[in-house]
């Protein structure tokens, strides 16, 4: 497994986002910290230059495992289960628009809160259906293209709309696309979860990406998660993506993303040993 963590190309009021601002210096920075990637959180690909983002990323040898789109439900409130169908029909457009961009870095896009929640006065039903709706015209368009969306189980005080892992496989049933999965975070799971191991586990092969925060939503080492424990049911379930980091920049940006690193290549030496103790027995 490798590690990255989430850049936001442009500003933006999501807070669990490490780095923002100066783009290329921000990658800079990434690299220079020993990260393998850069997760991206891009509101609309229209604003961004995918050439040059290509070049900048390549140029410090990091790659991009994923696109986050929750910002154009944060800062336009685009989103598949909104009451208007013209704004259904934009949030629809939008995350179609990403699939160029993806396609060309390799990268899964995330849906996250541009699921929306239920708005006063429609039922949750109704709601549901409109997101597999667009769930399933988002994936037959991305599916010709080799690029795979990943939804992201959200904790009760953010949405009303797919908490869990078992809600989770259940939309992927309803949605039947190949090209739809989960991406799983720790900080939502500890919410969510009874257990965060025996969810990834029965998530297996629906897992296309990989979040980590600390039970507090500080860097991985801040709170009370068990990481080794977390990451071995991880790599036992046969995943070999990408660890990100999306967490809160405290106590600043810098020092969080040094010390989430520190502590996930821990993990991961950990792991290591626990794997040769096992083929030695």
């Amino acid at each position: 497994m490798k590690l990255s963590i989430v850049l936001s190309t442009h500003a933006a009021h999501f807070e669990a986002v490490t780095f923002k601002g100066d783009f290329e210096a921000n990658v800079a920075r990434i690299a220079a910290y020993g990260y393998d990637g850069v997760e991206l959180a891009i509101r609309d690909p229209r604003l961004v230059d995918a050439e040059e983002l290509e070049a900048v990323v390549r140029r410090h040898n990091l790659e991009v495992p994923a696109i986050g789109t929750g910002q154009a439900w944060g800062e336009e409130r685009l989103s598949f289960t909104s009451n208007d169908p013209a704004v259904r029909r934009a949030a629809v457009e939008r995350v179609k628009s990403h699939i160029p961009l993806a396609r060309r870095l390799g990268a899964v896009v995330i849906l996250g809160l541009i699921r929306g929640i239920t708005p006063p006065g429609q039922s949750h039903a109704q709601s549901m259906a409109y997101l597999v709706d667009a769930l399933q015209e988002c994936a037959a368009a991305a599916a010709p293209e080799g690029v795979r969306f990943a939804l992201e189980p959200l904790n009760r005080y953010e949405t009303d709309l797919i908490h869990t892992v078992e809600e989770g496989l259940a939309l992927i049933e309803r949605v039947g696309a190949a090209n739809f999965g989960l991406l799983l975070d720790t900080f939502h799971m500890n919410i969510e979860e009874p257990s965060l191991e025996e969810s990834i586990r029965m998530a297996g092969r629906h897992i296309f990406h990989f979040h980590v925060a600390d039970s507090n939503r500080w860097h991985p080492g801040a709170g009370h998660l068990d990481f080794v424990s977390i990451l071995r049911a991880l790599r036992d379930t046969g995943y070999t993506g990408y660890v990100s980091g999306e967490f809160m920049p405290q106590p600043d940006a810098d020092t969080g993303a040094r010390r989430a690193l520190e502590h996930l290549r821990k993990v991961l030496e950990q792991l290591e040993v626990l794997s040769y103790k096992q083929v030695m027995c």
